[in-house]
């Protein structure tokens, strides 16, 4: 880590980013709920929200703008977003019946097989492979979005960004809102635009390409149609650093540097399934950006390191100092002991593309990982969370500046431990 610049500064600001991987971010969360546990333990309770700058793309742009609307309790905020994780299914997400898989992914495979000729002939064309009108629903228990100008103006929030890419322009942009005097960047193929976070900003960022829907979205004066956020994203880090960020918590939703599993080392002259393909653009869109940018982020460190204090001065550069917290697990390896606990015909769906209920085949799981909105994963995934935070407790403590007494955590509701699934609570709303 790089210290700022000596001398009397103002209190550093601290920014949160969270980034995209469908129901992976259920690990984000159980991060968040030990941090809080962590603060009340250091007495550091009654302090400020730790992060006035709150980013996220995709599911994590979900996971930033519901904690950003309870900016004024942030333990509160805390633990709201954590219930509705332990309690998630599949159906909270997109349509898992049946009938809306038939309408959606059943007839967008048929009509590969079949051409596109019928397509048209029929004005069938297909939008994607699942119908996440559910989520919809979801935002507006989950997200309640009016709260934030007001939590903005008292000074509870300084800034939430989401980002989007736009199939229309094929740039990819960072929507934010604040009340200081912050203006819009534009860099190579990316750009920030000002604006009132909305549903559909979140619904736009956590588009998934081809499982879920563009959305419509208003730009520069006309609608644009934008895909999840983590397409084209060329620097992460960027969008908390323009806002005014100079240490920031990066909170990955897989492994820096993925290892491969032993019980795919047999397989591997095997021909790849669609799943293992698809599973493998997914990570290639949600994880590769941000271990280059991280590691773009340590090399400017680095460098202005080297370069006296009064020469710094001069620079529009400047250090930030940075903590990534990333699972210590596979997740797909995770996600191939609960792909049965999907719905029967989303699993006979992905089954279709070569995803399998063996526990010991995580290559197909790879892709059942970002769609398993089902509480045994999603528990476990929140328990990885928290244990690999804890494990870090005094680089954690260090970094927000709090003093750490020993002080032991409180439980978390309805818990369950690493590798284990936490009692159920049926199938009902989160």
């Amino acid at each position: 880590m790089n210290s700022a610049l000596s001398g009397p500064n103002p209190p550093p600001r601290t920014g949160l980013l969270l980034t995209g991987g469908g129901a992976r971010a259920a690990y984000q969360v159980g991060v968040i709920e030990a941090i809080a546990d962590l603060r009340h333990a250091c007495g550091a309770r009654q302090e400020p929200n730790p992060f006035p700058i709150i980013t996220g793309t995709s599911a994590g742009a979900i996971n930033a703008a519901a904690l950003a609307c309870r900016a004024d309790n942030f333990d509160r905020g805390a633990r709201s977003i954590a219930r509705v994780w332990r309690s998630f299914h599949a159906h909270h997400v997109y349509r898992a019946d049946y009938l809306g898989v038939l309408q959606t992914g059943a007839r967008w495979l048929s009509l590969l097989s079949l051409g596109w000729a019928l397509a048209r002939w029929r004005r069938m064309r297909p939008r994607s492979l699942l119908d996440n009108s559910p989520l919809e629903q979801l935002l507006g228990r989950l997200v309640p979005l009016a709260r934030l100008p007001g939590l903005i103006a008292q000074g509870h929030l300084q800034a939430l960004a989401v980002t989007a890419s736009s199939y229309s322009s094929g740039e990819h942009v960072t929507f934010f809102e604040t009340s200081g005097q912050q203006q819009p960047w534009v860099r190579s193929q990316r750009l920030a635009a000002r604006d009132r976070i909305t549903h559909a900003h979140l619904l736009a960022s956590s588009a998934i390409p081809f499982i879920f829907p563009a959305t419509p979205v208003a730009l520069r004066g006309r609608t644009e149609y934008f895909g999840d956020g983590s397409m084209r994203q060329s620097a992460p880090l960027s969008p908390a650093i323009h806002l005014g960020a100079d240490r920031l918590l990066v909170v990955g939703a897989g492994r820096m540097h993925e290892a491969q599993s032993p019980g795919d080392e047999a397989a591997d002259s095997a021909y790849p399934s669609l799943a293992q393909i698809a599973g493998h653009a997914l990570s290639s869109i949600f994880l590769d950006a941000l271990s280059v940018d991280l590691e773009r982020a340590k090399r400017i460190n680095r460098t202005l390191a080297l370069i006296p204090p009064e020469a710094r001065v001069h620079s529009p550069l400047r250090p930030i100092d940075l903590l990534v917290i990333a699972p210590s697990q596979r997740l797909d390896a995770i996600a191939a002991r609960h792909v049965g606990d999907l719905p029967p015909a989303v699993r006979t769906l992905l089954g279709g593309l070569g995803v399998t209920a063996n526990a010991q085949d995580s290559r197909g799981a790879a892709l059942a990982s970002y769609l398993l909105f089902e509480q045994g994963y999603t528990r476990e995934l929140m328990a990885l969370g928290r244990a690999d935070t804890l494990a870090r407790r005094t680089e954690v403590c260090h970094f927000f500046g709090w003093t750490d007494t020993g002080a032991a955590l409180r439980a978390p509701a309805h818990g369950a431990g690493p590798g284990g699934q936490g009692p159920s609570t049926g199938r009902g709303k989160p």
